[in-house]
């Protein structure tokens, strides 16, 4: 399974002001817990930073961790979101998988992050 010590950071150069960040993975695989059968999706990732960003190079060696890992949409989208807000703490973020079509359905899961008060 993949693990967010996996993920590194840099610091927000700009943390006086709220932007938004987006990057989306158009090539996350993951695996059917029921079936064995190759999931694939679009992975967005969308925060405003407090005083961490994410690394591109190790969000994608995270992501390519659960190639072969068998996990549900509903499961690995928002353990990307506890793992990205427990590493990152940032203002907001909000975590988008967008499944390809297979059995006639497509399915889209959307993960919000909180901070914890």
């Amino acid at each position: 399974m993949a693990d967010k010590k996996i993920l590194e950071t840099f610091p927000n150069p700009a943390p006086q002001r709220d932007y938004v960040i987006e990057h989306t993975h158009h090539e996350f695989t993951s695996v059917c817990p029921m079936t064995g059968h190759p999931d694939f999706a679009d992975i967005t990732v969308r925060y405003v930073a407090d005083k961490k960003c994410v690394e591109l190079k190790s969000l994608k060696l995270y992501f390519h961790a659960y190639r072969n890992e068998g996990i549900f949409f509903e499961a690995v989208t928002n353990k990307i979101c506890d793992d990205l807000g427990t590493v990152l703490k940032p203002r907001s973020l909000t975590i988008i998988s967008k499944w390809k079509a297979r059995g006639g359905f497509s399915s889209v899961v959307t993960a919000e992050w909180k901070r914890k008060r």
